[in-house]
């Protein structure tokens, strides 16, 4: 149960600061930030462990509260953001 915990709480510290930090206007409450900085924490963690091998990045992915997990996080929700607006743009 701690586990899930940890993992809400990463996701919504991460989400919020790729949100605040990523220029323009992001959409969506608290429950898309949260997802997207689960999912962040998720693809920061992996690119973060496979190009640099960093233990900090392998606790983004398991959702440890570091602050290297935390950072990992941020950007792979900020990377997230950008191929999200990529893909919308594209729709519109």
């Amino acid at each position: 149960m701690s586990g899930i915990i940890a993992w809400l709480i990463l996701g919504l510290i991460a989400g919020a600061l790729a949100k605040f930090f990523y220029p323009g206007s992001q959409g969506g409450g608290i429950f898309s930030t949260i997802a997207l900085g689960i999912l962040g924490a998720l693809v920061g963690g992996y690119l973060g462990q496979v190009l640099l091998g960093s233990g900090a990045a392998a606790s983004a992915t398991v959702g440890a509260l570091s602050i290297g997990s935390i950072v990992f996080a941020v950007l792979g929700a900020m990377l997230l953001i950008f191929l999200w607006g990529l893909v919308a743009r594209r729709a519109v």
